[in-house]
């Protein structure tokens, strides 16, 4: 039996409705209602900005497989220490969902080395249009050739990142504007998916294609179980590194 996955979602406001107004509930609690059923999925915790250090301590990043941040207004008051920690746990493994506006957050930028919160966008309720580019890739099982949202805030390129590992999906929107809306990246032992689509001021969250996409995300983004001595730094024999790894008798 494969062992479940751990998630932790992590939104940067509690229940407010001025900032999120279409999730009375918070974000966090919202997106946790869809995931709670999903089987392969064993703890399932949420953390909040207000929390103490942003509910993000070491033993809960220990105990995370894969993290969901979504993030809007506040990004510069996350706390530069737990940023470094769970860009840490990435590293090492742990897998990061980077929801929507997050694409702003101090962890993406980290990661990703460049300034990710420079992009167009404005917020005018066009409907928005994700294109499938990878139809065989875990993340877009079930989907689809596309998915249609009725109203969305517009982003548009240019997209400081990177060039993506892989080019998921792409959104075309009535406006005229197109944008990477879906992308993966790799650093160190860990795997990161961006997905745009989710503002705070429309329901996107409750569409059943945006939920499995965020559903196959959180399984592919988990870790793999890599021997300990490959994230060691340590003076070691050829013979002891191959008796360490089990290929030798």
């Amino acid at each position: 039996m494969p062992k479940k996955i751990n998630v932790t979602v992590w939104n940067e406001e509690d229940e407010n409705p001025k900032h999120q107004p279409a999730y009375p509930e918070g974000i966090h609690n919202a997106i946790a209602a869809f995931l709670k059923n999903d089987e392969q999925i064993g703890t399932l915790r949420t953390a909040t900005q207000s929390q103490p250090e942003h509910g993000l301590t070491q033993e809960v990043l220990n105990d995370t497989d894969v993290l969901l941040w979504w993030g809007h207004v506040f990004h510069g008051m996350v706390s530069d220490e737990v940023v470094e920690r769970v860009k840490q746990r990435v590293l090492n493994g742990m897998g990061l969902l980077v929801l929507h506006s997050a694409h702003a957050s101090k962890i993406f930028s980290s990661l990703l080395g460049t300034n990710t919160h420079n992009l167009r966008w404005r917020e005018n309720s066009e409907r928005e249009r994700v294109w499938v580019l990878e139809h065989n890739h875990p993340i877009t099982a079930g989907i689809g050739e596309y998915i249609e949202i009725p109203e969305s805030e517009t982003y548009g390129e240019h997209f400081d990142i990177p060039t993506p590992d892989e080019l998921i999906f792409v959104s075309w929107y009535s406006g005229g504007d197109i944008f990477r809306s879906g992308c993966t990246f790799k650093r160190g032992l860990g795997k990161i998916f961006f997905f745009s689509p989710g503002h705070e001021s429309f329901r996107i969250y409750d569409m059943p294609q945006i939920q499995q996409v965020i559903k196959n995300a959180i399984g592919w983004a988990a870790p793999v179980a890599y021997p300990t001595l490959l994230t060691q730094h340590q003076k070691v024999s050829p013979e002891e590194l191959y008796k360490k790894a089990n290929v030798l008798e």
